[in-house]
Parts: C-alpha cells; structure tokens; sequence
C-alpha cells in the first residue's frame, strides 16, 4: 500500500470522466488498497480513484468516526439506480478541495449497484451521510465537484481561489507568458 499524492483544484485531471473498471482484480483491489491508505492519511471519509490521478470508476468509503473501529467501503463501478425526491442538505469538503466547506442539497436517499472488493454485483440503499459521500465521490468519477452544486457565485469564487493559489505556488519559469505581461 502507498500513500498518493491528491491532485486539488484546478488540476484539469479532475474534470475527467472515469472509466469502468469491469471486473476488480488484483490490480484494482491494489488500487483500492493505496487509495484508502492515502484517504486515512489525508484524513477524509471518501475518495475517488481520479483524486489520485486513476480515471477509473473506484471510490472507497470510510464513515467511522475517531474513535470507532474502521469500517472501510469498497465500491467499483458503482451506479445509482434511484434517487429519492427528498432531499438533505450537508456541508461538504472535498480533499481536492481543501480547506472549503459549503451545504449542498442533495437526494436524501439513493439505491446503488456496485462492484465489491470481491467482483461480486451488490445493490444497496443508501441514505444519510452514506447517500451523500456516495453521490459526492460518483460525481468525482463523472469529472464534477461539489462545488458545481453551489451557486455560479459560490463556485467562481471558489475556482478563483485556488487558481490563484495555484499561480502563486508554481514557480516563475512554469508559468510563462502570464508573468512577462505582468512584469512588462
């Protein structure tokens, strides 16, 4: 297992629409293995395999609080069957994200299928914060964040951030043409 690095907005890697895996085999059970390391690490409950840089259909889950006793999920090329009309309202972070939080209204309950770690087809129902962390990391692997769920203000405000931040930590010479108009 290896910890990875996770890529943060406005990596474009993270627009990307991931692809099925087909069948979980020792390669994405690795995956799998490396990604969860890596979401203890950081520390979050979910991540996406496109969170490191892997355009394939893999999240894992991690809903255990502090305290309690890891409970780790596994879900490969999940896809929701059914979403409730009702809806709930959390506030979410994201890992590629960092350090923002905003609510996001979402269907307070949804019926999933799904790969397990083991290959074998599952279908599940969801609701709560589970239903919320699936549809949040299924977004991921359809190239979108949480804060596309925002207002367009909230979300520009929020790109605009961590562009900047993204300038600001690159250095000089990668950033080319932009810093010789500036400087001119």
């Amino acid at each position: 297992m290896a910890i990875r690095p996770i890529l943060c907005l406005p990596d474009p890697k993270l627009r990307a629409v991931s692809e099925n895996v087909g069948v979980v085999d020792d390669s994405v059970r690795a995956l799998m293995d490396d990604m969860l390391e890596t979401m203890y690490d950081a520390p979050g409950i979910g991540l996406a395999a496109i969170q490191i840089g892997v355009a394939r259909r893999v999240l894992v889950i991690d809903l255990a609080k502090q305290d309690e006793t890891p409970a780790p999920q596994f879900f490969a090329d999940p896809e929701i069957l059914t979403r409730s009309e009702e809806t709930s309202v959390y506030e979410e972070g994201c890992l590629s994200v960092p350090d923002y939080y905003e609510e996001v209204n979402r269907p307070a309950k949804i019926r999933l299928r799904f790969l397990d770690r083991n290959n074998e087809r599952r279908e599940i129902e969801a609701e709560g914060l589970l239903a919320t962390c699936l549809q949040h990391e299924i977004d991921h692997l359809d190239g979108k964040l949480f804060i596309d769920h925002l207002s367009r203000l909230k979300r520009e405000r929020a790109i605009k951030k961590y562009a900047k931040a993204a300038r600001n930590s690159e250095p000089a010479a990668a950033r080319g043409p932009e810093i010789r108009e500036k400087q001119g």
